[in-house]
């Protein structure tokens, strides 16, 4: 498959002119792809149009359908909802209603339209666009438009995104907006926390998902509830009992509270609704607990979108502009989305009738088909909250007679802790012998270790930094001490959950197995970092939670420049020599230019930089935001950059600089990576087991191949282990990065909505591709 790669600059817009509407219930993210489309849209020489409130501005035409230039989407990207309008409109359900519409947008020739909302928008439009020339024909018919016309303007194109808060879309691991509202959820479930701490209390959070489950599982998952109730998987027979005994047991075990969740559209197995005050009411009668509820409603869907929203609608947004430009009359009406972490083209009528399956399941009560419909992602939540939020009794539990350590190396990372939990609950559910190591290898070394039990862990899934204590350390020069800790302790597997230097660290461990019989055990590590500069994964658990610090700060900063006008901000990030924050940042803050070690740049690039600025002082957005990664260059240091914008902007700006610094490690791990570090490192977990029980010989585990050895990673759609032996050629130990990163690709991107002139290859896209029924067995490999 080798092609011509294909670059968007030879894609034009010229004579084509593009409508953007957001229909339907808002979520946070519109905004940013609103944003992407215009400019997108305006960077390709398109005309770009926005059509307010929704498909009824569609309908009543006038100022509600406007043209819009660069500056108007200035500004909205770290805005909530959506800036120009959503509304429930009857009329564009009648064929007199959408006649209307096809007049007011023949009028403007608009025949290339960008829907952001829910399944029922994206099958309004595509219906729209079948009854497109029958619509034409009519209007030529009354006489309202002439038949060159209906000829120039016989095709509309339709690209949707979608925006919903519920992730109730099948085909998309991630609707825009989802993201956004598990941060708004676990905000209140982290101060629900403490106050139900104080007074031994137990609470019902009631969250939204009429039909669909997703928030209340993943946000059972991030704060480790003690019970959930989601449309698709109603609880068996009984389960009050074994509700009301799961809950007894935890106070047994010293718990001060109970969470317990439950999504608004929450049934039980004869279709019957859960309310969050039957519940209440249950463990009032029954166990007399103090018991509280909290509904969520609206809250979720307020706020300022979350980092990994605004870049999935920034990559959506552009994706869905190429989509139109490419667009044929025989292309069908597609979705953007994102599969995994690479984004990918649906068609749209797959998508929707393959969410309607879901619902007929759920109505029909044919549940585990249900789940399945729901797709990998949803099925590995459902799976890891089964694994790890109910114990078994020990008399239950099987006895490996194996044990397993888990330490953190490297510096603290938010999520971590959530990665622990996973690991020693799944370990103790597998058989095995939990032991925690403190403070690393060193740690390790000085004998620094004990037995970690199921309850330990408790609660640990929402504390930042490293619980255990996490040492930068390398084990080379602790090697004997180390392996004797091996043996006294008799540890049969290591898990290791850091950065770099946690795989520099298995790279020495795997290289001393020669000499040392010790470290000839299965080892597996889990990527945890901020700056998300370990090869073999495109994620690491603790990047998300300081991008969203990053994001917050420069939303402030640049609240800060706007108000005393023509200020240009530099703002540095860390990473170490990995621009990952600064580049993502960037594009997540809409800054004008981030400068990264992986794309050397010279003082023409500085002085092409400052002029950029310089002519956007001219314009109504008075203001620069500049990152700059820590090690991006030696010379040219955030001082140096500041003085040289200070100095060529004499008279035009003035300028700021603000080091982020450690702040990016700390705080309480987002959602995303709560989530991600549970998942990631149960599956490590099982992956320890099986190459045990593959390894057992003659009564002692012995493994000393380079398959033994592994890097569990994220590549693209799939978890994948990788011998950290192989990975090494794919590493830059001098700047310890890996040599090709994935998110280089997305650099254009910031540059094309900063309105900087740049290449940008989109070979990636617009495959159009089938929405996949994927088989159960896929869904253990699948995605986060």
């Amino acid at each position: 498959m080798d092609h011509q790669p294909k670059f968007f600059e030879n894609l034009s817009g010229t004579g084509k002119a593009i409508g953007v509407l957001t229909s339907g219930g808002d979520a946070q993210g519109m905004n940013a792809a609103v944003r992407a489309v215009v400019r997108m849209g305006i960077y390709v020489k398109a005309k770009v149009y926005f059509v307010y409130e929704g498909y009824q501005g569609m309908v009543d035409g006038g100022d509600n359908i406007v043209e819009v230039s660069w500056e108007s989407v200035s500004s909205i990207l770290q805005v909530g909802g959506t800036v120009i309008g959503s509304a429930r409109c009857k009329s564009f359900r009648t064929r007199e209603g959408r006649l209307q519409a096809a007049y007011n947008l023949v009028q403007r020739g608009i025949t290339n339209l960008c829907v952001i909302g829910g399944d029922g928008s994206l099958t309004g439009a595509n219906l729209f666009r079948e009854e497109w020339s029958g619509l034409l024909e009519e209007l030529a018919q009354k006489g309202k438009i002439d038949e060159e016309a209906v000829k120039k303007y016989a095709y509309l194109n339709i690209v949707g995104m979608v925006g919903s808060i519920d992730n109730d879309f099948c085909g998309t691991d991630m609707t825009i907006g989802t993201d956004s509202a598990l941060h708004r959820i676990i905000e209140v479930v982290d101060a629900i926390m403490t106050t139900a701490q104080s007074h031994q209390r137990t609470f019902v959070l009631e969250v939204m998902g009429r039909h669909c489950g997703y928030l209340a599982l993943v946000s059972a998952l991030a704060c480790g509830a003690d019970w959930v109730f989601i449309p698709e998987y109603p609880p068996e027979e009984g389960w009050e009992d074994s509700m009301c005994v799961k809950l007894s047991e935890n106070r047994a075990r010293k718990k001060r509270l109970n969470i317990i969740i439950v999504a608004e559209g929450a049934i039980d197995c004869h279709n019957k609704p859960i309310t969050s005050e039957k519940v209440k009411d249950l463990v009032v009668q029954r166990l007399g607990f103090d018991t509280r509820v909290t509904i969520l409603g609206h809250v979720q869907r307020g706020g300022t979108p979350s980092a990994f929203d605004r870049i999935l609608a920034s990559r959506m947004g552009v994706e869905a502009v190429l989509a139109l430009l490419e667009a044929t009359p025989a292309t069908p009406a597609c979705v953007v989305s994102l599969s995994g972490n690479q984004a990918v083209r649906l068609p749209l009528m797959e998508c929707v009738q393959m969410t309607q399956e879901v619902q007929k399941a759920m109505d029909e009560g044919r549940f585990v088909e249900a789940v399945r419909l729901r797709g990998r992602s949803f099925e590995n939540n459902l799976n890891t909250y089964k694994l790890l939020s109910h114990k078994k009794p020990d008399a239950e539990l099987p006895k490996t007679n194996f044990n397993v350590a888990v330490l953190n190396v490297g510096a603290p990372a938010a999520g971590m802790n959530a990665a622990v939990r996973a690991a020693v609950r799944v370990g103790i559910t597998e058989g095995h012998k939990m032991f925690a190591v403190i403070d690393g290898f060193e740690g390790f070394a000085r004998g620094k270790i004990k037995e970690i039990s199921w309850g330990d862990v408790g609660g640990w899934t929402g504390q930042g930094g490293s619980i255990l204590g996490t040492k930068r350390t390398l084990p080379a020069k602790y090697l004997e001490k180390i392996a004797d800790q091996m043996r006294t302790n008799n540890i049969n597997a290591l898990m290791v959950i850091g950065g770099f230097e946690a795989y520099l660290g298995l790279l020495e461990l795997s290289a001393a197995r020669e000499k040392y019989d010790e470290f000839c055990v299965p080892m597996v590590m889990v990527p945890a970092t901020v700056s998300n500069n370990v090869p073999g994964s495109d994620f690491s658990i603790g990047a998300d939670t300081a991008l969203n610090t990053i994001t917050d700060t420069c939303d402030r900063i640049k609240q800060s420049a706007s108000g005393t006008k023509r200020r240009v901000f530099i703002i540095e990030t860390m990473g170490g020599y990995c621009g990952y924050l600064a580049n993502m940042g960037a594009l997540a803050a809409g800054a004008d230019a981030a400068y990264i070690f992986e794309e050397q740049f010279d003082i023409r690039e500085l002085q092409a930089n400052v002029e950029h600025l310089t002519e956007k002082m001219k314009t109504s957005i008075q203001r620069g935001l500049v990152l700059r990664n820590e090690n991006c260059n030696e010379n040219y240091t955030t001082d140096f950059i500041y003085q040289l914008y200070s100095e060529e902007g004499k008279g035009v700006f003035d300028c700021r600089k603000n080091v982020l610094g450690h702040m990016q490690q700390g705080g309480a791990p987002s959602p995303f990576d709560r989530n991600f570090g549970t998942k990631i490192s149960a599956k490590a977990m099982q992956w320890i087991s099986k190459k045990l029980k593959e390894t057992y010989r003659k009564g002692k585990v012995f493994a000393n191949t380079d398959d033994s050895v592994c890097l569990l990673g994220m590549r693209r759609r799939n978890l994948v282990f990788q011998p950290v032996a192989e990975l090494k050629n794919e590493t830059d130990f001098v700047h310890r990065i890996p040599k090709e990163q994935w998110w280089l690709k997305l650099r254009p991107l910031m540059k094309i909505l900063a309105k900087y002139k740049t290449s940008y290859d989109v070979s990636d896209s617009g495959q159009l591709e089938h929405v996949a029924m994927h088989s159960p067995k896929e869904a253990e490999t699948g995605a986060i």
